[in-house]
């Protein structure tokens, strides 16, 4: 089984098999534009800029499940990306990352990559560990999904590589994506 497997609903509503992207290294992203991590997209989209033209995509899925960070309806979403951060990478439909409701392909990548912790260098890590722990406990059970722009990097054969939380930017991983490519 790979990422090629499973398919994402368009803004639009319609169903895009993410075996379309075969041959490409992905990086999936579960977004918000109302986040504390909502500045990740400038970054993202610079790497996209970087690394389109050899072989990158970057896959973005909004998701509400985190503190309603992403009240939008899909057509506000991407007009939001687009027009705040220049988005032009894909924006699939609002959907949930965690737990029962959980887009199949998510409840996937958190089985390949377990949760290994917040980078604590990251000046809102303490803030957001915190803020679960009083607000959200049952967020920090379990490898599910912790809160927006959790980033998972995939090979081009579709295997799941690396996970990145929230407190990883999207610039410290270009390295990563560069073995990849």
């Amino acid at each position: 089984m790979s990422v090629y497997d499973f398919t994402a609903k368009t803004k639009g509503g319609a169903d895009k098999s993410l075996a379309d992207y075969r041959g490409k290294v992905l990086l999936i992203v579960n977004t918000a534009s109302k986040c504390g991590f909502t500045p990740q997209f400038k970054e993202l989209q610079e790497l996209y800029d970087a690394y389109k033209d050899r072989g990158l995509e970057i896959l973005g899925f909004p998701c509400n499940q985190f503190a309603g960070q992403e009240p939008g309806s899909n057509d506000e979403v991407q007009q939001f990306c687009k027009f705040n951060y220049g988005v032009t990478f894909t924006i699939f439909a609002k959907g949930d990352v965690r737990g029962e409701t959980a887009q199949p392909l998510f409840k996937y990548l958190t089985a390949q990559k377990k949760f290994a912790g917040f980078d604590m260098n990251h000046p809102v890590a303490k803030p957001l560990l915190d803020a679960l722990q009083t607000n959200f406990p049952e967020y920090l059970e379990g490898d599910g999904i912790k809160w927006n722009f959790t980033k998972f990097l995939i090979d081009r054969d579709g295997n799941v590589v690396a996970r990145f939380e929230p407190t990883t930017t999207p610039k410290s991983i270009a390295a990563d994506i560069e073995k990849l490519l």
